[in-house]
């Protein structure tokens, strides 16, 4: 597993994200290999999140997002970094599309909490 992946989500937890998922859909999709999926309380803790990630990432491991969505409003945010993606949720719109049951064959990584 790529260090990157563990780095990513140390940040989350860092910056108190919740019910943090990540998905391995290397076998499902041939458009990017994993999926973080995480909770925000606030569209504030939502973005300050997603600052982190782009800011932690661009300064250790020298990468940039290709795209960022859905920073303004704050309630989905999607990060994607090609092999894998981000998306922080404020929790009604996390239950509203269930991205986990999306990719309910997906295989969940863990990681220890650093």
């Amino acid at each position: 597993m790529a260090p990157i992946l563990e780095k990513t989500f140390n940040i989350i937890l860092d910056k108190k994200g919740e019910d943090i998922v990540c998905l391995d859909v290397r076998k499902i999709t041939p458009l990017f290999d994993y999926v973080f999926i995480c909770s925000a309380e606030t569209d504030i803790q939502a973005r300050a999140i997603s600052d982190e990630i782009y800011i932690k990432l661009k300064k250790n491991e020298k990468t940039i997002p290709l795209s960022i969505e859905g920073y303004e409003k704050g309630s989905w945010i999607v990060m994607d970094y090609g092999d894998f993606l981000v998306h922080i949720f404020l929790p009604e719109k996390r239950e509203y599309y269930n991205l986990e049951d999306l990719w309910i064959e997906a295989k969940r990584v863990e990681f220890e909490k650093k």
